[in-house]
């Protein structure tokens, strides 16, 4: 079977968006499968490439989420996007299955909260704490699943882990993900716990193209593991 490159939500010039499936690293050191290495080589294999090549990755997502991510083919367009992630210009809205029915149905979640040292994890933390960072989020109840609310959230600051801290440290954690305290088991149950996905997914980016200036808004479509769910959608 030939290679089958990852699916590619939009292009223009040298910005695309590609649908980042769970599973996966967005970026990894060498050997290690990743959506850059994935995307290189569809880049290789469509255009004929031998040599090296620049492909800029402008922002992340964990390894459980799936959803839209925006790469660049030349370091001006990836430094300019770049530049609007920073300064919270692009909008990032995802969609999130969580245990427990979040009340009131709407509002913001606004903590300070850290990394842990040593560990790929994060923790809210007091606002004096001297690696406190601000994390702050909209979000709206879109309705009720078997397990809890569908959440549409609303990113404003972009700290590791940050929606699937702030939810769980509320009595929220999203399906599946156990490593902040989920219960309930969320799409395919690989061997590998690696390989598995948690039930958020990064649903719109809104940036400005980064050489046309013109406003881009791509969806990416949810992923086989939510087919199982009943969404009030």
């Amino acid at each position: 079977m030939g290679f089958v490159g990852p699916e590619i939500l939009y292009e223009e010039g040298p910005c695309f968006v590609v649908a980042k499936p769970a599973g996966i690293l967005t970026q990894a050191p060498p050997n290690i499968p990743s959506m850059e290495v994935q995307v290189r080589e569809m880049i290789r294999k469509r255009e004929a490439k031998t040599g090296n090549f620049y492909l800029g990755v402008p922002h992340r997502l964990d390894r459980p989420v799936s959803g839209a991510l925006v790469l660049a083919r030349h370091v001006r367009a990836c430094r300019r996007l770049s530049s609007q992630f920073a300064d919270r210009i692009v909008r990032k809205i995802y969609w999130a299955v969580v245990e427990g029915v979040v009340e009131p149905a709407e509002g913001a979640w606004i903590d300070s909260m850290r990394k842990i040292p040593g560990l790929a994890k994060a923790e809210i933390v007091a606002s004096d704490h001297p690696e406190a960072r601000e994390a702050r989020l909209q979000y709206r109840s879109l309705g009720e699943t078997e397990f809890g609310s569908l959440l549409e959230i609303t990113l404003e600051t972009g700290r590791m882990h940050q929606i699937r801290l702030q939810a769980a440290s509320r009595g929220f954690p999203i399906l599946g993900d156990t490593r902040y305290d989920a219960q309930h088991p969320f799409g395919k149950q690989h061997a590998d716990v690696r390989l598995r996905s948690i039930a958020l997914h990064g649903r719109v980016l809104s940036f400005q193209h980064p050489m046309t200036k013109n406003p881009v808004t791509v969806e990416a479509p949810l992923t086989e593991d939510w087919s199982a769910l009943k969404l009030p959608v």
